[in-house]
């Protein structure tokens, strides 16, 4: 076994287990940090493969960018983990039933004779990866990219909307009212008789 290929199982494993976790742990930021590990994982895989752009830009909008977002909005959701954890035995089983079942299809996929096609011989490229995958990307598919960045740009904003509903109790400023306000609002004078000092 190459050291290349010990690399390339040893993050493959992380990836697993990290994908396992994030599923299976109950504290939703524990959660979203093992999902950020197996993004740090994926990357690493693809940079194996000589993939360095899709890598980095995994590692920079999704680590940098959406996990940071997700990590806020879940940090202000105000989630109850006690409440997470009073049906977890009661939905265990159908949770397991569903699980072997996903996984017995995935299995029955893997037989069959779908994915034991040979691979061709990619051809040697004249420029690097990364200007051939933007050329693609900004001729071929740029309706699709586009529609992409909509759809994260919605995304972002319905987070912003659910996070800042109204809640009860909370102290708030009016700006309109503080740009409103004159000095007899805020200073009374008060008129008083002058003491003697004996």
């Amino acid at each position: 076994m190459t050291f290349q290929l010990f690399v390339f199982y040893f993050f493959s494993a992380v990836t697993l287990l990290s994908a396992v976790a994030v599923v299976t742990v109950r504290n939703p930021v524990f959660s979203a940090l093992f999902l950020i590990l197996a993004f740090f994982s994926s990357a690493a895989t693809w940079v194996l493969l000589e993939a360095e752009f899709l890598g980095v830009v995994l590692v920079l909008v999704y680590v940098g960018a959406v996990m940071v977002l997700f990590l806020f909005v879940i940090m202000m959701l105000d989630i109850q983990i006690d409440t997470l954890r009073e049906g977890f035995i009661r939905y265990l089983p159908v949770g397991l039933i569903v699980a072997i079942a996903m996984a017995v299809e995935l299995i029955l996929v893997m037989k069959s004779g779908v994915f034991n096609r040979d691979i061709p011989e990619p051809a040697p490229l004249s420029v690097s990866n990364t200007e051939a995958l933007g050329e693609i990307l900004y001729t071929e598919y740029v309706f699709p990219f586009e529609i992409a960045a909509v759809i994260l740009v919605v995304a972002i904003i319905a987070a912003i909307v659910l996070t800042h509903r109204r809640r009860t109790g909370v102290k708030k400023q009016d700006p309109s009212k503080q740009v409103r306000v004159r000095s007899e609002d805020r200073v009374r004078l008060v008129k008083m008789k002058s003491e003697e000092r004996q």
